[in-house]
């Protein structure tokens, strides 16, 4: 774990104020120390930068000087030093959440503080605004909104000549084509839990919008149970039985640095992995495609959600610091610079970037309807599906095992 500490004194303003020829400004000569915690260490340098150039146009504008206290822990053990921190009362001011994964239940425990009439606001995509609404009222500012599926090496897509499938005896066929050209067909890095668990999300949000309509609210009302979707399991062995065999020794950054050498075709992953794979090697051809679930093709689609958005501590004592903040990570100039950099899709009318070839390659299936809203299920299903996923690849869960423990999971969530 990191923290980086940032504080900008702007002396030649000072300095004019000692004199009595500076600007007459609220707050002159007070410093505010504000707690930033974001579980995406890899962005360190882009948000630190981002952060000082609030710190220096907030000491212009107002004459008091800002501290950020900037954390970046590991996603892997983000959640449950965040709990701490709520639980000893030691809460950061801004914080990350999931909007559709921890979002609620921060919600329900009164740690979100009511963004609904903050300037931003007014400037989000409509989906986007959904998505991060809790109770009809805004609960974050979005950062990091993904339509994504499953990662893949473009140019190995080209050499083999194949393209993206629709159906699952499709996806069988590439897989074919992939091995006899001497490729790996998919990269397995489940090191870390919430890589495997993202074919839950894909899984539930496609069955659910399509086959299974209704399902998520069935699981809510205890009607249900994972054994009603039963092609739940034909992707995950198809991926698990065509992939390098020592996922469990290979992390998230280190399924990036593996990806990026061109050895493997594709990659059940999102789209937030592109900085860290274009790092690696700079002209790697990235693109996304839904992940092909059944013979049916209405049930190949992306998955549109807003993974990261940043939230004020409700009992925050720098609130009208925080506040403004988060208004200035949409400022509608420097906005666009901020996103560009950390590959993110745009969230709101201010920005006016040109999206990424990764992004047009998911929002070309957007376009024709291929689409769904993230499903909101409780947290606890995300961590332990996660869990029983890796012991599903070791060999040490059933399919058995793993209805009971994520019926159970979902059932526990909703107690809580």
């Amino acid at each position: 774990m990191r923290r980086f500490w940032f504080s900008v004194l702007l002396l030649f303003v000072l300095a004019g104020m000692l004199s009595g020829t500076g600007p007459l400004v609220n707050g002159a000569g007070k410093t505010v120390e504000l707690n930033i915690f974001i579980d995406q260490p890899q962005f360190r340098e882009i948000y630190a930068n981002y952060f000082n150039q609030f710190i220096k146009k907030y000491k212009t504008q107002t004459g008091t000087t800002v501290k950020v206290n900037f954390e970046t822990p590991a996603a892997i053990n983000s959640q449950q030093i965040l709990q701490s921190r709520f639980a000893s009362g030691d809460a950061p001011d801004v914080f990350f959440i999931h909007p559709t994964n921890t979002g609620p239940q921060y919600n329900r425990s009164g740690y979100l503080e009511d963004l609904s009439k903050q300037p931003f606001v007014k400037t989000l995509y409509a989906n986007v605004k959904s998505i991060i609404s809790l109770d009809g009222k805004v609960k974050c500012m979005p950062l990091e909104s993904v339509w994504w599926g499953y990662d893949y090496n473009k140019d190995i897509f080209e050499k083999v000549g194949i393209t993206p499938a629709l159906t699952l005896s499709a996806m069988k066929a590439n897989v074919e084509k992939l091995k006899a050209a001497g490729y790996t067909p998919f990269l397995l890095a489940y090191n870390e839990d919430w890589v495997p668990q993202l074919f839950n999300s894909l899984l539930v949000g496609a069955l659910n919008e399509t086959k299974y309509k209704g399902f998520v609210s069935r699981m809510n009302k205890g009607t249900t149970s994972f054994a009603e979707l039963k092609e739940y399991f034909d992707i995950i062995d198809l991926v698990n039985a065509n992939g390098n065999t020592n996922a469990m020794d290979i992390t998230a950054s280190g399924g990036a640095a593996e990806f990026a050498l061109g050895k493997h075709a594709m990659w059940v992953q999102g789209p937030w992995m592109a900085e860290e794979i274009l790092k690696a090697n700079p002209k790697f051809n990235l693109a996304v495609a839904p992940l092909p679930i059944s013979e049916d093709p209405k049930q190949t689609m992306i998955n549109i959600s807003v993974s990261k958005g940043l939230s004020v501590y409700s009992k925050s004592k720098n609130k009208k610091v925080a506040f403004a903040l988060l208004n200035y990570m949409l400022d509608k100039k420097d906005s666009n610079a901020l996103y560009q950099n950390l590959k993110f899709n745009p969230v709101s009318t201010v920005h006016t970037f040109q999206y990424y070839p990764w992004v047009e390659s998911a929002l070309s299936y957007v376009k024709k309807g291929m689409g769904y809203e993230d499903p909101l299920m409780p947290n606890t299903v995300k961590q332990e599906v996660g869990r029983q996923l890796q012991l599903y690849y070791v060999k040490k869960a059933t399919r058995a095992d793993i209805v009971k423990a994520l019926d159970k999971a979902w059932k526990d969530g909703l107690a809580n």
